[in-house]
């Protein structure tokens, strides 16, 4: 099937794909035409990676909005994706589609969205639209649900399958576009959807999958290739193979120490292959990486880069990651040790992947547990690039007879497990029950079953009363804690219930904070505001280490009188050591807004630059919800709350809190200010220019662009040079936090332009 003899489409889009490359359809995408995805008719396409799904999605999409006259909505599971897929669908700007992305700020309605053709969001993002009225929602002519087998997912899944079911009750003819890896029961989210399915394992090269045992690899084919491991180990040997071939190499590892240590053995082989080109180029990939974090994980980094290899994982700040990805995709980096992270949809193909690791830590059985075999195969999918390998390779690694024939059992041979919705828990219906009856989508007891009746849920479970039976406890505890309203059969949110919906929090963390700010006195200490937001179940509390308990068993006792609520008896296990993990959590935190050094923050707490970023972005949205709640609630701990949230965002002790309200000064250029004896913006509007600039370490666009936005009369530099030493200020962390703004006036969106942790120099 030709593209140029499509129809339906935008004039100029079939010729701009054919003069791209894409000439034919591939097989998948021919079926899903066949199946209707041009004429409006809802689509599941479970296909493997890199077989052509995302111009499935761009078909129905360009159609629907030609036909309609509407929108479309491309749904993402992650954040990083969401910029890849709005950066892909760039080029489609040229026919006058507006493409717009947004993944942050729960609280907006998002209205600016509603000019544009194409949006670009998380999961999370779309359930927090619809929370907050967004009017444009009617206007979508169809929805792409990327990753769509992620509704398997306990964290994320339930979103994602309540924002669908809502998506379609309130657009009763949306055309749903369901991109999904192939798994065992495509068929029953097609049936859930009412949708075609295009069902393939169809590949545009092939890929060869097997397990590497003694000195030879072993594939899928019954074939056995000798490739000896001499005095590498079977990791190192195979990269090696690889790279001898021209081509990189994936290794999927367990845990983040693995992934850095594996990295640093790995750039041994690839050191080897590098020429004097591309020594220069990691030279100066390395630089980058330095700049974005002065930390020990982001030196490691860089010296495994100039190297030729890197690791990846979650604990890397996002410039780290991005920096990676692309260096990866250049095969500037040849070789790469991640966690499985890099496995969910960020388009990092390899000519290999190696999965080194096919155990992980479980911590519901206390032990190592197998990987899924869907897992394993979204692992094995990241092989091959078409029209760069002419083919691909997914190898996992034996250390005996009986392991290899256990793998090809588990992972070569075998099918991916069903998907099953995860959505019949309270933890899971908390927030969506709330939600679905404050944002005036049900308003009885039975409109809310027969709403849970349209799941994935209720299409595949044999117990339907188990779904009732939950919702009757989350309905119990949401009227319990005064979120909602039980009249017989009429259900109602009240002012809190519908705030807290709008804030996008979990109500257990709503009603955590609530409790902790009704217990407290007016002038909440810093402390206790971070350990009060870091005990909900909307944060990712630090692990207690050995030695921890103690150690913050001391603390607790210490600064009990800052904390908010009552601290639980030590003989309440389970209990107490979740109050210490939150203190732990609050302490790094507090270390932060006290200007404690980046590094010596991930020395002390064993963690990454990344950690603290998701940490200071949690508690930033946290806090500014806890300001709210204190508001609708008549509280007078609001100030406290806002200052403790300004101080942790910018990472400053109090006394600078003037200061970082002057745009262009973040928390390194507001210290050297202060030192400088320039405490308030006050005292900038009157100063000697050529001291600030002195302070300002001679930046003179910078030092003009602070005094313009501090009020000084006239900012200029012209004859004015810099006097006063270098004040040096604390020691500069380096790095980006993603805003939870979604947009300033129409502009520029605010979740794509990054503020630095240590911003500012």
């Amino acid at each position: 099937m030709q593209i140029r003899d499509l129809s339906g489409l935008p004039d100029g889009v079939a010729e701009h794909f054919a003069e791209s490359g894409i000439e034919e359809l591939y097989p998948p995408q021919a079926a899903a035409v066949e199946a209707g995805v041009l004429d409006g008719e809802s689509v599941v396409a479970s296909v493997p990676t890199a077989s052509g799904k995302t111009l499935v999605a761009q078909l129905g999409m360009l159609s629907a909005i030609g036909e309609t006259e509407g929108m479309a909505l491309y749904i993402v599971p992650l954040r990083a994706l969401a910029s890849e897929k709005a950066a892909e669908f760039e080029a489609l700007q040229q026919f006058d589609l507006d493409v717009a992305v947004s993944t942050g700020n729960y609280e907006s309605d998002g209205d600016w969205l509603g000019n544009a053709d194409i949006v670009v969001a998380t999961s999370e993002k779309v359930d927090s639209l619809i929370r907050n009225g967004a009017e444009w929602i009617t206007d979508l002519g169809a929805v792409v649900a990327d990753e769509v087998h992620l509704v398997d997912d306990r964290t994320r899944g339930p979103t994602l399958e309540v924002t669908l079911a809502k998506l379609r009750s309130r657009v009763p003819d949306l055309q749903v576009i369901a991109l999904s890896a192939t798994i065992g029961n495509a068929d029953e989210i097609a049936e859930w959807l009412d949708a075609s399915l295009v069902d393939s394992d169809w590949r545009p090269i092939e890929l060869r999958t097997g397990v590497h045992y003694g000195d030879a690899l072993h594939l899928d084919d019954g074939t056995t290739t000798e490739l000896p491991t001499g005095s590498n180990d079977q990791t190192e040997a195979l990269v090696n193979d690889t790279i001898e071939e021209e081509g990189s190499a994936l290794v999927f590892v367990n845990s983040r120490r693995n992934a850095e240590a594996a990295a640093r053995r790995l750039g041994d082989v690839t050191e080897q292959d590098l020429s004097a080109a591309d020594r220069d180029s990691l030279q100066e990939l390395a630089a980058e990486i330095r700049s974005v974090s002065d930390t020990e994980t982001s030196e490691d980094l860089a010296a495994a880069v100039e190297n030729g290899a890197a690791f990846h994982h979650a604990g890397l700040a996002r410039n780290h990651r991005t920096l990676i990805e692309d260096a990866f995709r250049d095969r500037l980096i040849r070789a790469v040790a991640a966690t499985p992270t890099l496995a969910a949809g960020v388009n990092t193909p390899s000519r290999r992947v190696v999965v080194r690791d096919w155990r992980r830590y479980d911590g519901s059985t206390g032990g190592m547990a197998p990987l899924s075999t869907l897992e394993v195969h979204q692992m094995f999918g990241r092989a091959g690039r078409p029209g760069r390998d002419p083919h691909g390779e997914a190898v996992l690694l034996a250390n005996s007879h009986d392991e290899l024939e256990e793998l090809f059992d588990r992972y070569i041979y075998a099918e991916p497990e069903p998907v099953r919705s995860k959505l019949a828990a309270e933890p899971a219906l908390r927030a969506h029950v709330l939600s679905t009856v404050a944002t005036g989508f049900v308003h009885t007891h039975d409109g809310l079953l027969e709403f849970l009746g349209e799941t994935l849920y209720a299409s595949q479970t044999d117990d339907p009363s188990r779904l009732e039976r939950v919702t009757e406890d989350v309905l119990d505890y949401l009227v319990a804690n005064e979120f909602l309203v039980r009249d017989g059969p009429d259900l109602s949110a009240t002012p809190a219930g519908h705030l807290v919906s709008q804030l996008y929090l979990d109500p257990m963390s709503a009603a955590i904070i609530i409790d902790g700010l009704r217990a407290g006195s007016g002038d909440p200490a810093p402390l206790g505001l971070y350990h009060l937001v870091s005990r909900t179940p909307d944060m990712y509390e630090l692990y207690l280490k050995s030695g921890d308990a103690s150690t913050y068993t001391e603390i607790a006792y210490e600064r009990e009188p800052e904390l908010l609520g009552k601290t639980p008896s030590e003989f309440a296990e389970g209990e107490f050591e979740d109050w210490l993990s939150a203190l732990k959590t609050a302490k790094l935190l507090e270390d932060w807004a006290q200007e404690l050094d980046e590094d010596r923050i991930t020395e002390r707490y064993g963690v990454g630059p990344g950690d603290i970023r998701g940490k200071v972005e949690t508690t930033e949205w946290l806090l500014q919800a806890a300001e709210r709640l204190a508001g609708e609630l008549d509280l007078s701990s609001a100030p406290k709350i806002r200052e403790a949230r300004i101080r942790v965002e910018h990472g400053i002790r109090s006394e600078l809190l003037d200061l970082v309200g002057i745009r262009h000064v973040g928390r390194k250029r507001a210290r050297r200010l202060y030192d400088a004896d320039f405490e308030t913006r006050e005292d900038l509007r009157h100063a000697d220019k050529s001291r600030v600039l002195g302070a300002l370490k001679g930046r003179r666009k910078t030092t003009e662009k602070v005094l313009e936005s501090a009020g000084h009369p006239d900012p200029g530099l012209e004859d004015v040079e810099s006097t006063g030493s270098d004040t040096g200020g604390s020691a500069g962390e380096r790095g980006q936090i993603q805003s939870h703004s979604d947009r300033a006036d129409g502009g520029q969106q605010a979740d794509g332009t990054q503020a630095n942790l240590g911003e500012f120099e």
